[in-house]
């Protein structure tokens, strides 16, 4: 029993009100799925920056490489640093542009792999390896990047030949794979995924030929890596399908995937309002009848969008409810009238599976027109992330934690 004077732990009150369950289950079901997909001599990326899209980098990432991954992908240094620091050994490539004299000081501290995407910036990346007396026994590992249509990050395709002759020479830095980014891949009308797979195969032509083509080749993304082998190269760098979402709906016969994410709350308030009630800020809803109110301890300082306001419906037993009125930073508001036996404390599904019926994030984009990467990516850190798991297969994986 507690006593007054004891200080209270943290760790009982995880859930008490809202948090994040991660499905290692289905992480490691979605990534045999695509793994499934590719021949022997092409790896898989598992693409873990931004947090791994919400659902913990580090757990991610042990369990996609446990799962059949080879490699990370991460948007920047101290995002590749965390994964260092708790002890992955992966190659992890640094997808975003590396320009400070701390972060490339750091790319070779941690053995990163950056992205080279211009003769200048190469250049600086050299020059400051060899301030930092940076061994030539050990070059850092990069990837020339090259711009066939997406107009971001990169070299321009065109100038591939001079872009990497310019690299060789550099001291300190070694190519070991060359890459784009594709802009429509996802798109149900392929020709520009076309021009942009056609641009690709011209720089690799034009690099073959000058004895200047890296080791390692790779341009799909999630999107690609379901359309056609062809795409796939040496390796695949997937994010979105690895969580169990689609990026386009003409996509979803092309695997078998399932959401790793699931979003639950509890109610921390029942109440009975007659008709003609105003309710939350503003008075946007106002009820027809008498309504039974269920107060969820979830806003959008939680990452709920509060365009979602008088829009979603979340489950509550198994049963689809409507959410009434403004959400709000801390919490949101439910018409719970024909649910029977509720109390407070009981838990409501926002994000996943309850009973039959299942919610998801695309559901969520959908209502909000945006697209489902941002809804996963909004979850704020307020909200604890906790890992299930049905099967325990070895001592070593993370165990299923109760709420």
């Amino acid at each position: 029993m507690l006593s007054w004077d004891q200080t209270p732990s943290l760790e009982p009150m995880r859930c008490c009100r809202a948090w994040v369950e991660i499905n290692l289950d289905a992480l490691e079901h979605n990534v045999q799925q695509v793994k499934a997909l590719l021949s022997p001599r092409t790896q898989l990326m598992a693409v873990v920056k931004a947090d791994a899209y919400g659902h913990g980098a580090l757990t991610v990432a042990q369990m996609a490489l446990q799962a059949g991954a080879s490699w990370l992908g991460v948007a920047t240094v101290p995002e590749g640093m965390e994964l260092r620091t708790a002890g992955i050994q992966a190659p992890i490539m640094v997808m975003g542009a590396v320009n400070s004299i701390e972060e490339m000081q750091a790319v070779a501290h941690w053995r990163l792999q950056p992205t080279l995407v211009k003769p200048k910036q190469a250049l600086m990346f050299s020059e400051a390896l060899s301030r930092l007396g940076i061994a030539t026994s050990r070059p850092v590992q990069a990837h020339l990047k090259l711009d066939t249509g997406m107009s971001r990050l990169g070299c321009p395709w065109k100038s591939a030949v001079e872009f990497a002759r310019f690299v060789q020479q550099l001291p300190h830095i070694e190519t070991c794979s060359v890459y784009s980014h594709l802009a429509t891949a996802d798109d149900p009308d392929p020709s520009k995924l076309h021009q942009q797979h056609q641009r690709f195969e011209a720089a690799l032509q034009s690099l073959k030929a000058e004895h200047l083509l890296a080791p390692r080749l790779h341009l799909a993304n999630t999107a690609a890596t379901l359309i056609a082998p062809e795409l796939h190269y040496d390796m695949v760098r997937v994010g979105l399908g690895l969580y169990g979402l689609y990026p386009a709906p003409h996509l979803v016969d092309r695997v078998a995937l399932r959401p790793v994410m699931q979003v639950k709350a509890r109610i921390t308030h029942l109440k009975e309002v007659p008709a003609g009630t105003g309710v939350s800020y503003g008075h946007q809803y106002v009820t027809q009848r008498s309504t039974r109110i269920a107060v969820v301890g979830i806003g959008y300082a939680d990452g709920v969008p509060r365009a979602l306001s008088n829009q979603v419906k979340v489950l509550v037993k198994g049963q689809l409810v409507p959410q009434i009125g403004a959400i709000t930073m801390d919490q949101l508001m439910l018409d719970v009238t024909h649910v029977a036996d509720l109390q407070e404390g009981d838990i409501v599904t926002l994000l996943g599976q309850d009973g039959q019926h299942c919610l998801s994030a695309e559901d969520w984009a959908r209502l909000t027109h945006t697209i489902s990467w941002e809804i996963l990516c909004g979850f704020k850190h307020r909200l604890p992330r906790i890992t299930t798991q049905q099967t325990l297969k070895t001592s070593s994986r993370p165990r299923q934690r109760s709420c």
